[in-house]
């Protein structure tokens, strides 16, 4: 055998990967912003737990020792930070999380409602369709489906402690039973169908409801959610 054979190297793989992160916008005062956290922690235990959390410090003007603090308030309630925007480098500290820059909202892009024309050929029928995501199987316990660009459709049923999150509409063909949140970049025009309602939470750009919070009447029943104003309506479906 040589004995000068070398050995050879094998290259680091790098791969680019893009997540749906969460954006947490502190304002003053900051203790009763933290109160509202805590309000929604009660309702729904864990909801944030494994979330990609951005802390955006833009609207705030908080000291480095103010901000590890933060960081450390919503350590203590199990949310962690995956980067730090809207502040100048200087004020983070070497073990805070990292400045992030050039984050942007994922696109969404709004169709208006086309008015009937006279028949014409079909050629750019399906140019103004949004994209969507199909699910053929149901989504179980613990499974997360984020789909930022468009509607989720799901032909079976979202278990307990499951997750669907859209940057459009969400229908469920049968019984919704975890978290749905629809609307995600800002649709406030997004709406969640589903055949049978026992859901833990419904929002839609950011409104929401909880378990606690959704009549009793509707319960078992076809239902559909949509915003009207701030306020987040839930009725049945005929």
């Amino acid at each position: 055998m040589d004995a000068t054979q070398q050995v050879a190297r094998q290259q680091v793989r790098m791969r680019g990967r893009s997540y749906v992160a969460f954006v947490f916008s502190p304002v003053v005062p900051v203790v009763s912003w933290l109160a509202e956290i805590d309000a929604t922690l009660a309702k729904s235990p864990g909801f944030f737990t494994g979330k990609p959390i951005v802390l955006d410090l833009s609207a705030v003007d908080l000291s480095q020792t103010a901000i590890a603090h933060l960081i450390g308030s919503l350590a203590e309630r199990n949310i962690r930070i995956l980067g730090i925007e809207g502040v100048d480098e200087a004020k983070l500290g070497a073990n805070m999380p990292p400045l992030l820059t050039g984050g942007r909202a994922c696109a969404i892009t709004h169709v208006e409602p086309q008015k009937p024309q006279v028949q014409e050929k079909n050629k750019d029928k399906d140019k103004t369709k949004l994209p969507s995501l199909l699910l053929e199987s149901p989504v179980r316990s613990g499974q997360s489906i984020v789909f930022a660009e468009g509607d989720v459709t799901v032909l079976g049923s979202v278990g307990s402690g499951a997750e669907i999150v859209a940057g459009g509409s969400i229908h469920v063909y049968g019984t919704l039973r975890g978290r749905a949140m629809a609307g995600i970049n800002g649709n406030s025009a997004a709406r969640i169908f589903c055949q049978r309602i026992e859901a833990e939470l419904l929002a839609i750009d950011g409104y929401y409801q909880t378990a606690d919070e959704i009549a009793d009447s509707l319960r078992n029943r076809p239902a559909q959610a949509w915003l009207e104003g701030e306020m987040l309506r839930i009725t049945p479906l005929n």
